[in-house]
């Protein structure tokens, strides 16, 4: 598409937020992760990601096309030593591989960049409706593309959830702004609501692009893709959270926790939710390493149940509500970290110093849970969960067999 040389604002804004990730495959990263991370498949190697990371970007800065990016990509695989990664070996392959690179990072910025014009409130007043454009220059169109061509949708429509455009590798399709009269002449001519697939019919849609790339920019959200951190072993997942902190800002995952935890409790019933609310830190890491302790992962989560569990109705000594709600962000304002290697134990005890009493959190380890994964199948994994916390009288209780303060302390 010929606008992807004519970078706007909206598009470079959002590929700026980009965080770089590790990857072996295309898939580790999906749907609206893409939104904060950028991952070229097989490329692992922190220098190379960002190598490549600039070099996208400099097209979208610069105006600049594909034959300025391949130039680059030649240098920088080069300069990296990066080998084994397909397409190598062949200049029809290489030709491939940087257009894949190329035009799917300013596809979906571009698309990016397009949804927050498009939602925009003084266009909408003037432009209150989407309709999906199928581009004529194609050369092999997909029949389903050309099938919702002319669709026209109200903006919160659940078709646009999954069917944004672009919905495919080397798809060119766009999504435009029009006004009510032409989405009363959709209908007419059988382009309407009534004439939308649905939602979660996804076929003709590539997997991988069956979201809209963007929206998640706009709303608050947990600004780490934490389905990646859960992945990466204990030092690894640390260091990760640690090098992206002041990129990442902690008032998004603050406030998309609390709003989360309120529902979760006004619900009432578990379904299984989860989320990240911290990181053991990579000096804690250390320490519980020299004390024979090693966690899988670094992630400290909490699951609906356990929210419910640590506040439920006949709960004696239950941590402030309010201050409950801001976990993420008082998780960092311990008194002191508590490893309990106990027959209890792998834990860690966070404890804090509340209005007029002492709190604590107890961060099981290693404790295995069930989720069900992106192809319907139950898996057991190692987490670290964040079970219950309480206020208690005496900070000395804590001090038992087997605990050993690893930060701060009891005095």
């Amino acid at each position: 598409m010929s606008d992807y040389h004519r970078p706007f604002a909206e598009q470079v804004a959002f590929f700026k937020a980009k965080l770089n990730l590790p990857s072996e495959r295309w898939d580790d990263i999906r749907h609206e992760e893409h939104d904060r991370s950028f991952i070229v498949a097989g490329a692992k190697a922190a220098d190379l990601l960002a190598d490549l990371y600039a070099a996208v970007l400099k097209t979208q800065v610069d105006g600049t096309g594909l034959n300025a990016f391949r130039k680059d990509f030649k240098s920088l695989v080069a300069r990296n030593g990066w080998t084994g990664w397909t397409g190598e070996g062949s200049q029809a392959g290489v030709a491939w591989r940087t257009k894949v690179i190329y035009q799917t990072n300013l596809a979906t910025s571009y698309a990016a960049g397009r949804y927050q014009q498009l939602t925009d409130p003084e266009l909408l007043a003037v432009l209150p409706y989407w309709q999906y454009k199928h581009s004529d220059g194609v050369m092999f169109p997909r029949p389903l593309h050309v099938s919702w061509n002319g669709l026209t949708l109200s903006p919160d429509h659940p078709f646009w959830k999954t069917h944004f455009a672009p919905n495919g590798w080397g798809c060119h399709c766009r999504i435009i702004a029009v006004p009510k009269s032409d989405y009363l002449k959709a209908i007419a001519n059988g382009r309407g609501p009534a004439n939308a697939p649905a939602a979660d019919d996804l076929a003709g849609i590539d997997p991988g692009f069956a979201y809209t790339p963007g929206a998640s920019v706009s709303a608050e959200l947990r600004a780490l893709a934490d389905s990646k951190l859960v992945k990466l072993p204990a030092p690894i997942g640390a260091a990760m959270a640690e090098s992206t902190r002041e990129v990442l800002a902690i008032e998004e995952r603050a406030a998309e926790f609390r709003a989360w935890a309120e529902r979760v409790r006004q619900d009432g019933k578990p379904t299984g939710d989860w989320r990240v609310i911290g990181v053991i830190e990579s000096q804690l890491i250390d320490k519980m390493n020299n004390l024979g302790v090693t966690p899988a992962t670094a992630e400290i989560v909490t699951r609906d149940e356990d929210v419910l569990h640590a506040h439920r109705d006949s709960k004696r000594d239950a941590l402030p509500w309010e201050w409950f709600l801001d976990l993420p962000a008082n998780i960092g304002q311990r008194r002191a970290v508590i490893l309990d290697a106990s027959d209890t134990g792998p834990a860690l005890l966070y404890v804090f110093d509340l209005d007029g009493r002492p709190g604590k959190l107890v961060v099981k380890l290693d404790y295995e849970v069930v989720q069900r994964g992106a192809d319907g199948i139950k898996r057991k994994k190692a987490m670290n969960i964040l079970r219950t916390g309480r206020q208690f009288n005496d900070l000395e209780a804590l001090n038992q067999p087997g605990h050993h303060v690893i930060e701060g302390s009891l005095k």
